[in-house]
């Protein structure tokens, strides 16, 4: 079988354009009731461009990794999620601790009543649903491997953790996100979150490798920490001291897991458990 050859630029490529090309249409219309419909869509274009990149390579092993990833429970590691989200509970904990301690309100660790943001139509649960589920099929399914396939996981999070954080820059104009919610607050807050996302892409990535590349672990890990964004009362400002503490959590999951995030041997090799599976 000829072996796979990722196309990580022609991937980012098509997907930016996809995205931002829906968005921008969104802000242009921002007033008008297809507003929803174009921010809906551009969420759904990096799942879209990665099955049809996938379904269209002729590549046997890279339609059956994809699969794999999606469907195949055996792949989870329940202890290794499990340590996740605690880990990011305890970010949670440890960030409104010590907002209290410089004055913030105790009432941060109550749950809110409702959702900060809602966009046209789309609830925000709805919202979060899909960009916990979408995102993953996009970025998991071909995404992160197309950069993983050609460096070690460390460097890879860095490259990929920059680029997530980018791909979400037009949402910051689009009335009723959680993002222009961000941009009315300050520009502190949009570059808090922007900031943010690279040293979350290594606990991500953290999740995704440690339980055999499965999208359903990101999945899940995804929701829960949109959920806990969102339904847990954390101020704006204690949200920037949360960056703080993922980054240390980042750091120590790095650390601990120095192996994973340096190996080499996976690169050029992504699909080789794949490829063997299915020779005759």
């Amino acid at each position: 079988m000829k072996k796979y050859v990722y196309r990580p630029w022609r991937f980012y490529a098509i997907t930016f354009a996809a995205t931002w090309f829906w968005w921008f249409l969104a802000i242009v219309f921002k007033e008008s009731s297809v507003m929803t419909v174009f921010m809906v869509l551009g969420l759904l274009s990096p799942a879209a461009v990665a099955a049809t990149t996938v379904l269209t390579s002729r590549n046997r092993a890279l339609k059956e990794d994809f699969r794999r990833k999606l469907i195949r429970f055996y792949r989870i590691r329940p202890l290794s999620i499990a340590a996740a989200v605690l880990i990011f509970a305890a970010v949670v904990a440890a960030s409104i601790g010590t907002s209290v301690l410089f004055g913030g309100s105790p009432k941060q660790f109550a749950f809110t009543e409702d959702f900060s943001f809602a966009v046209g139509g789309v609830s925000a649960l709805t919202t979060i649903l899909l960009a916990s589920v979408i995102e993953e099929v996009g970025w998991r399914g071909y995404g992160e491997d197309a950069v993983g396939a050609y460096h070690t996981w460390f460097t890879e999070s860095l490259i990929f953790g920059f680029v997530w954080a980018c791909w979400h820059l037009p949402l910051f104009w689009i009335p009723g996100t959680y993002h222009c919610g961000l941009r009315e607050m300050g520009a502190l807050y949009m570059l808090n979150f922007l900031l943010s996302a690279i040293p979350l892409d290594f606990i991500q990535t953290w999740v995704y490798v440690r339980n055999r590349r499965s999208m359903l672990a990101t999945m899940v890990f995804h929701l829960f920490i949109n959920l806990m964004q969102e339904k847990i009362a954390m101020t704006p400002e204690t949200k920037c001291i949360e960056t703080i503490f993922v980054l240390l959590a980042a750091v120590g999951i790095v650390l601990a897991n120095r192996k994973l995030f340096f190996e080499r041997e996976h690169i050029g090799n992504l699909l080789r458990e794949t490829e063997n599976a299915a020779e005759p």
